[in-house]
């Protein structure tokens, strides 16, 4: 089995626009897993069916029962994330706040804190439009633990694809350089990534192209809207030439994949030949590289 790992060193760069024509173009041959789960929107393309939906619970959070609180104020002294406060003369934890660290409990003397398991997201099985399979998931707002998560989505969709027998896995990776993009890498087998010919384009692909070294992991290289910067273009391409990275396609701007996007299709789905041959091209490149 083989995973294709798409990320890109900031957002903004057309990395899940360019995987959903991926995933459109291979059909039903692969499983997709959308693991940008902080701001997913792979599903906006994909039309996903939310057939199979679970609860994910990751972390602790404290929690006092006031029942048995003798307002001592021994966990607000020892809290150090300003989690704990007194409000209508009750201690209260804000979970927001709390990092789950238990010391609050350790120190009550009447063991009347608790640390829950909260729920922090959910992650889907769906069916999408070209009848394949998609693992998604999203995170509840300010929640932690988006690593977690990650890892969720990519098991399932390991999973998903040894029971149907599907050798190729295509992941949506989070963009940057954090924890949900350590967690996407894991098990890759070869490595997409997308950027723009900018200045923070250029840096952040430096940044997330010493993240990849550091896996030891081959990668290639897509460059969107190459045209808009041609210099640009140019210190990027010598850069990719200088660490061995595979100059996969350079994408010129055009504002029908703009236009795609707000129509919820892919912009392999439309009439922009140019753009779809190049990046058939691009799908074909990838795939020979995993071969």
């Amino acid at each position: 089995m083989k995973e294709i790992v798409v990320i890109s060193g900031k957002g903004g760069t057309g990395k899940t626009s360019i995987t959903a024509a991926f995933a459109f173009l291979a059909g039903s041959e692969l499983i997709l897993a959308d693991c940008d789960v902080d701001a997913a929107d792979m599903h906006l393309l994909m039309k996903p069916d939310f057939a199979i939906s679970e609860n994910f619970f990751s972390g602790e959070t404290a929690r006092i029962i006031q029942d048995n609180c003798i307002a001592c104020g021994k966990c607000l002294d020892v809290c150090r994330f300003n989690a704990i406060s007194i409000i209508k003369g009750q201690y209260i934890v804000n979970p927001v706040n709390c990092e789950g660290c238990g010391y609050c409990a350790r120190v009550c003397p009447t063991e009347t804190i608790v640390n829950d398991i909260p729920k922090v997201g959910e992650w889907y099985k769906s069916t999408i439009k070209t009848q394949g399979t998609m693992i998604h998931a999203k995170l509840n707002i300010g929640a932690d633990n988006s690593g977690k998560l990650v890892a969720k989505v990519k098991n399932e969709a390991r999973q998903i694809a040894q029971d149907l027998n599907k050798e190729l896995i295509l992941v949506d990776g989070s963009p940057g350089i954090g924890c949900p993009v350590v967690s996407s890498l894991s098990g890759a087998s070869f490595v997409v990534l997308v950027t723009e010919p900018s200045v923070s384009g250029l840096h952040d692909l430096e940044r997330v192209y010493q993240l990849i070294k550091n896996f030891n992991l081959p990668a290639g290289c897509i460059i969107n809207k190459s045209d808009i910067n041609l210099q640009k273009s140019k210190e990027i391409i010598a850069f990719l030439d200088e660490n061995d990275i595979i100059l996969i396609a350079e994408l010129p701007y055009d504002e029908r994949f703009t236009k795609a996007m707000t129509m919820g299709k892919t912009i392999v789905e439309t009439e922009n030949k140019q753009l779809t041959k190049l990046i058939k091209k691009a799908w074909k490149t990838i795939n020979n590289q995993i071969s």
